[in-house]
């Protein structure tokens, strides 16, 4: 009887091996294309349907998109933007009806573009109508400390959004200023650096503000340490070489978070412009007694306002360098506002631009400036006004969706929180690409033509592909 158990043995060994892999990625099926296009009226349209068919081979001459989901990388946070004073107010003149169809467009994932993530200023910055704190003059010890400021714009506003959003979302802070007598030059504005004896008094405010908007009912979920930590500008600002963030961070604020209690808030390094960022991942991160305390770090993109072209590839240095650690964009907006540039179409393309390449180079998160402001760009208590993607003209009542609002749609739309990176890749220069897969496992494929011509392209996925156009200067989701 041995040889015959032995035959069924071998049998059934063999079968189990030459069953397909349960693990081996399903082949699309179909694929939903939503489109967004200059002197179209597209806006986020869905604009085709489109069947994969066995397609083996790409061909040299054809323009091909490659996708390959079992190539993952970092996971995904969210995409969203600041809830600064300048847009609590502008949010608080709109008339009742229009706040909703504002807060719909941004936080409903159905009927908008489904934010997910919050960012809001520590007491002033540039975009409030003035500069204040939470505490008196001189207080070093926080006993007036209150943010009655905020309940009367700002707390309204970021709780109703949390609540169009679904109830939950990622919400963090930053500062621009210490209160002015805890600073060297004794002034909010134009720079200046924390006073060594105010160190621990300036690591308990952050304590304090983070008790008492979740006792609002706003739960923190994470801080970035200073924002724009090397620029001395005319507005709320102050310095903090790599040195002196990492000391403050090793030495006060991540103690004194663990001690409070709020060891679990994720903490944010630099939250500055690409250019340097990796000379202050080296300081901070080669320091285990700081590293400990940071999350990771965040990005801003104004380092080419000189010129030249933003630098994407220091993005990707740190991801490599620090694999550990998370990337979130915290700040980007289109300068110098113009309102007769509203529909301005390469503002919307510089989000789609650096968006695509900065998820390519390991970003989890991407939070664009202010959320909304008034028909003057602002306001804004030093003339510093600029661009958002959604403008609220406080004197006519209207909201002015910009081709930014789109082009950000395009991504915070349809890839959501838990989502995975996977490979993309394009064959031709004139298209950038990125992608995700979802938790529900959809895949969610981006691509921009920067081109002033129609593309026709591939999009392959293992042996299988379909065929896809995009329009000159426009932007696309494909949901597989």
């Amino acid at each position: 009887m041995k040889p015959i158990f032995f035959i069924i043995f071998t049998i059934l060994t063999i079968s189990a091996f030459c069953q397909p892999s349960k693990k081996k990625a399903l082949m699309p099926q179909t694929m939903t294309v939503y489109t967004t296009a200059d002197n179209t009226q597209l806006r986020l349209t869905e604009t085709d349907r489109i069947s994969f068919k066995p397609m083996p081979q790409a061909i040299e001459s054809e323009v091909s998109i490659f996708i390959d989901p079992q190539k993952t990388a970092q996971t995904f946070l969210g995409i969203g933007a600041a809830l600064t004073d300048a847009s609590a107010e502008t949010f608080a003149k709109l008339s009742l009806e229009k706040q909703q169809e504002f807060l719909k467009a941004y936080f409903d994932k159905e009927k908008g573009i489904g934010y997910s993530l919050i960012r809001t200023n520590i007491h002033s910055c540039d975009f409030s109508s003035g500069s204040y704190t939470y505490v008196d003059e001189g207080d070093g010890l926080l006993k007036t400390f209150n943010i009655g400021h905020d309940k009367q714009f700002r707390i309204p506003f970021i709780k109703q959004a949390i609540a169009v959003a679904g109830g939950k979302i990622s919400f963090y802070a930053s500062p621009w200023s210490p209160p002015a007598f805890m600073k060297t030059n004794g002034d909010m504005l134009r720079g200046g650096k924390l006073k060594s004896e105010y160190a621990q008094s300036w690591a308990n405010y952050f304590v304090k503000f983070i008790k008492a908007y979740e006792k609002e009912g706003i739960p923190v979920w994470g801080i970035t340490i200073q924002n724009e930590p090397m620029a001395t500008q005319r507005w709320e600002s102050c310095i903090f070489t790599a040195e002196e963030e990492r000391d403050f961070l090793k030495n006060h604020l991540g103690p004194t978070m663990v001690k409070n209690g709020l060891g679990n808030k994720k903490i944010i390094v630099w939250d500055h412009n690409r250019d340097l960022m990796t000379h202050r991942a080296n300081v901070i991160f080669d320091d285990p007694l700081a590293a400990k305390y940071a999350w990771g770090m965040g990005f801003h993109w104004y380092e080419n306002w000189s010129g030249g072209q933003p630098m994407f590839e220091n993005v990707g240095i740190v991801q490599k360098n620090y694999p550990t650690k998370n990337l979130l964009f915290t700040e980007g907006c289109n300068e110098s506002f113009n309102r007769e540039a509203y529909q301005r179409w390469s503002n919307g393309e510089r989000y789609g631009r650096a968006m695509i390449n900065d998820f390519n180079n390991g970003t989890v998160g991407w939070t664009d400036w202010n959320i909304l402001l008034d028909e003057t760009g602002g306001p804004n208590h030093v003339g510093n006004f600029c661009f958002a993607p959604v403008h609220g003209d406080t004197q006519t009542g209207d909201i002015i969706y910009t081709p930014s609002y789109f082009y950000i749609g395009h991504f915070s739309k349809f890839i959501r929180p838990g989502a995975k990176k996977i490979s993309s890749a394009a064959s031709r220069s004139n298209l950038l690409t990125t992608a995700f897969k979802n938790p529900d496992g959809k895949i969610a494929v981006i691509v921009m033509n920067q081109s002033d011509k129609k593309v026709t392209y591939n999009v392959c996925v293992g042996t299988q592909g379909a065929e896809v156009s995009i329009l000159p200067h426009a932007i696309q989701t494909l949901v597989l």
